[in-house]
């Protein structure tokens, strides 16, 4: 009799199914067991109504697996234009825990964010933007009316797993679009507000005991509370204006963070917060935002606008004044113009102007004139919160220096 204490690897579908049928063709016959002589008549067998029992999670599995030996199908991608093709791609790449959907992306592809040109014309799977660990991207060339075409393929993961106690679970979810980590970060302790955030935000309106400043163990009485829940909450204090650099509207306000409060009642007109970490000194008049934020999930998708999209970055968090990878920027361009969540800009670096040295030719020593260079590419950014004349965005990539002022585009 096969052991019930044996455990069994991680199998493939058509594997489970080849055991299974061995196991039940070889029954519970040991090695040592002579078998019945071929000449004795098989007894007779009373048949009784089958019994109906639940089918669990393998077996269903097994049901619906393909025959063995016979390939998985795999649902195939749009043709993919070979000028776009990255000369480095891999011919397969297997997708593992911290994969990002845009790293993935630039493997395959010069530009990373034509990925859902590939995979959201493809009306055969539901979601053809997840991917999940475990997952293959296979770089095959296309047949028949289609020669030559490269095409990227997903081969999904093994989901199946058969133990002593028989389970089927999700091990890892769908990797993310970008690392939303430093979009967290932004969210939770913003550096740059938006002006209709600070315009409906809640708003320290008392210290406790007539303080001037609320510091760490501090109460501090907050107004504007009613529709918000009891919970973390950070205090930031409302700085510079943020202007359209080609309107002068004010559009947000530069920001820092204050303090750390915890609010336990927001039913009253006046709600009291308890300062449980300090950074500066609060005061009337800063501003509470959420500390726990919802980011955007798989489900946004770097894409390039339909549409011409021109403006300029107006700041960055931290005011630095030159701008790296994952670094929040603020733009002059929101709904109103056509933006929305996921739009990825290119981004150019001002060309400087210049001493005109062409005249120092033809024997002149000295030249009084000027030029203008032209625009350089300086990165990527990727929108993830959109306004009606700004958005937030996130530096995907750069390479030069990005500043403050540098236009950005429909890539």
């Amino acid at each position: 009799m096969v052991s019930n204490q044996m455990v069994i690897r991680p199998l493939n579908r058509a594997g489970i199914a080849a055991g299974l049928a061995l196991l039940f063709t070889a029954g519970c016959q040991t090695l040592d067991e002579p078998s019945a002589p071929a000449e004795a008549p098989a007894a007779p067998v009373r048949t009784a109504a089958p019994v109906q029992q639940e089918e669990n999670a393998v077996e269903a599995a097994i049901a619906r697996a393909p025959a063995p030996g016979s390939a998985p199908a795999v649902p195939a991608a749009a043709p993919v234009p070979s000028a776009v093709l990255n000369p480095n791609a891999p011919d397969r790449y297997v997708v593992k825990r911290g994969d990002t959907l845009w790293g993935i992306s630039s493997m395959f592809l010069r530009d990373p964010w034509l990925w859902p040109e590939i995979w959201h014309v493809n009306p055969a799977v539901a979601n053809p933007h997840l991917i999940y660990p475990g997952d293959t991207l296979a770089l095959v060339y296309g047949t028949g009316g289609a020669a030559g075409t490269p095409e990227i393929r997903l081969i999904p993961g093994d989901a199946i797993r058969v133990s002593p106690l028989v389970r089927s679970r999700s091990i890892d979810g769908p990797i993310a679009s970008i690392p939303y980590e430093a979009i967290a970060a932004f969210l939770g302790k913003p550096g740059l507000l938006a002006k209709e955030d600070v315009a409906r935000a809640p708003k320290v309106a008392a210290v406790h005991d007539e303080h001037l400043a609320g510091s760490l163990g501090n109460s501090v009485y907050v107004k504007g509370m009613q529709s918000y829940t009891p919970g973390r909450y950070s205090v930031v204090r409302v700085g510079e204006e943020l202007k359209d650099p080609e309107t002068g509207r004010v559009l947000g306000y530069m920001a820092s963070y204050a303090a750390a409060a915890n609010v336990d009642s927001t039913t009253g007109q006046v709600s009291k917060a308890l300062l449980v970490e300090s950074f500066r000194e609060t005061l009337e008049g800063d501003v509470l935002f959420a500390a726990e934020v919802q980011v955007p999930g798989s489900d946004v998708i770097p894409h390039a606008p339909t549409t011409n999209i021109s403006g300029q970055i107006m700041a960055v968090v931290d005011g630095m004044t030159q701008i790296g990878q994952y670094k929040v920027v603020a733009i002059n361009r929101g709904t109103r113009h056509g933006a929305e969540v996921g739009h990825v800009l290119a981004i150019d670096q001002k060309g400087a102007m210049v001493a005109d040295g062409s005249c120092k030719t033809f024997g002149k020593p000295t030249c009084r004139g000027t030029v203008q260079l032209p625009d350089v590419r300086a990165g990527t950014l990727l929108i993830f919160k959109t306004y009606e004349q700004m958005s937030y965005a996130l530096v995907v990539e750069t390479t030069v220096p990005v500043r403050v002022a540098d236009m950005v585009r429909t890539p």
